[in-house]
């Protein structure tokens, strides 16, 4: 006989994987999520506002590189479901799962506009044994002082009739050993019994799930895992500085530090930070911090290092081409590769877009290839990707190599091309 307990009840769903999941926003972090459950054999369905992405799935295509057509056209139309109508599938929903994007403003303070706007939705059609899953990354307190309350309006309480819980998201684009169903889950509730049910959500498709002490202990560990990354590339990047000063190879001496078997964990220098975690994460505490009179320093320094970075490579580039006696303003500069990290095709926050700002302003004429990325937009700025790179390198100036993609012949490149800037150690050492 089923359970009359609202938690009771939506455990048992759980455990017979009879339970209904939706999740708002089908980006890089839903689409794998939605596939994950999907292959376990739950009914999941996708909502999103853009009605694009949901067609592609029904069409079985995918648009993010990490999923493959093929694995989407296992599931669409069996397990996986897309919908536009927020309110009807809400309320047939036993679990929500919120993936909508968290960007920061021009002022750097949080964004949470999609955020808000998908609790909405979901506090209009929530309904006894529901469980909410936050995955956006944000400030700690969200989950307990922003979204609790706005469900508890309606009169439901967060642990008795309702379920509410953080688990961040630790999608790694381009990854094939830590993918979601491989990545352990952290989970956080406003209760214990929130806790429990998100635990008994996330096993049904992720391997190992980890489950703290409450949805502020997960929200912070979010931020610490990115802030950790962002601060040791600023140490890394400041060597880097130091060792050009000193006239050391910075690459030597990183190698030579990571022979030590403990204490020492290796970064590597390069043209700045990309991704939706590591420029901005940080950004999320530090503004948290500022609200309780505290300043964060380490995170607004690393930030300093991390943005000068563009402007460093760039004036190397300027003086490589003033070795050769030629201006920057004129000159034909090849930028190889703009996604934020090899062999993907994520442009969010990629330092790229910062050097080719920078080059444009300083006159240069700029082209770029990137066998991921066919095209881009920034700062009113619109190029595409040079179709043939074996012209466009017999073409170039100078070139700089920002992101260092597998499929380029580094071998080849060096020899077709007078002048490189090597952002990120790709070229064969001599």
């Amino acid at each position: 006989m089923a359970s009359s307990d609202p938690h009771a009840k939506l455990l048992q769903k759980l455990s017979e994987r009879t339970a209904r999941i939706v999740i708002l926003g089908m980006g890089y972090v839903g689409l794998p999520l939605a596939v994950a459950f999907a292959e376990a054999g739950l009914h999941v369905t996708g909502i999103d506002i853009d009605a694009a992405k949901l067609a592609a799935l029904m069409r079985g295509e995918s648009y993010v590189e990490d999923i493959s057509a093929e694995r989407v056209r296992a599931v669409i139309g069996r397990t996986l479901f897309t919908s536009t109508d927020f309110d009807a599938t809400l309320a047939a929903a036993d679990a929500a799962i919120i993936c909508v994007p968290t960007p920061l403003n021009k002022t750097r303070d949080p964004d949470i506009r999609a955020l808000t706007a998908a609790s909405e939705a979901i506090a209009r059609s929530l309904h006894p044994g529901m469980l909410i899953s936050l995955e956006s990354t944000t400030y700690p307190g969200t989950t307990d002082e922003l979204l609790r309350p706005m469900f508890e309006a309606a009169g439901l309480r967060a642990g008795q009739d309702f379920f509410l819980v953080f688990s961040p998201e630790r999608i790694d684009p381009g990854r094939k050993d830590y993918v979601v169903e491989t990545t352990p889950k952290i989970v956080g509730g406003v209760t214990s019994a929130c806790r429990d049910a998100g635990v008994a959500l996330y096993r049904q498709a992720i391997h190992r799930v980890v489950p703290v002490s409450s949805s502020q202990a997960a929200e912070m560990s979010k931020l610490l895992e990115n802030t950790f990354r962002a601060v040791n590339i600023a140490l890394v990047n400041e060597i880097a500085l130091m060792c050009d000063k000193l006239g050391i190879d910075v690459w030597e001496v990183i190698d030579a530090a990571a022979t030590k078997p403990y204490g020492f964990m290796k970064f590597t220098p390069g043209p700045g930070v990309g991704g939706h975690c590591i420029p901005l994460d940080p950004h999320y505490l530090s503004w948290k911090l500022r609200t309780l009179n505290y300043n964060a320093r380490f995170v607004q320094l690393a930030d300093e290092i991390n943005s000068s970075m563009p402007a460093y490579w760039v004036a190397k580039v300027q003086d490589a081409l003033n070795g050769e006696r030629k201006a920057l303003g004129g000159s034909r500069v090849l930028v190889l590769g703009v996604a934020y990290k090899k062999d993907i095709d994520d442009v969010r926050e990629s330092p790229a877009l910062d050097i080719i700002a920078l080059l444009r302003q300083k006159g240069a004429l700029v082209s770029y290839h990137d066998p991921h990325v066919p095209h881009i937009r920034h700062d009113g700025g619109d190029l595409r990707c040079e179709p043939d790179l074996n012209a466009a390198l017999d073409a170039a100036d100078c070139a700089i190599i920002v992101t260092d993609h597998s499929t380029y012949d580094w071998q080849d490149i060096a020899g077709r091309v007078r002048l490189i800037i090597d952002t990120r150690r790709a070229l064969p050492r001599a």
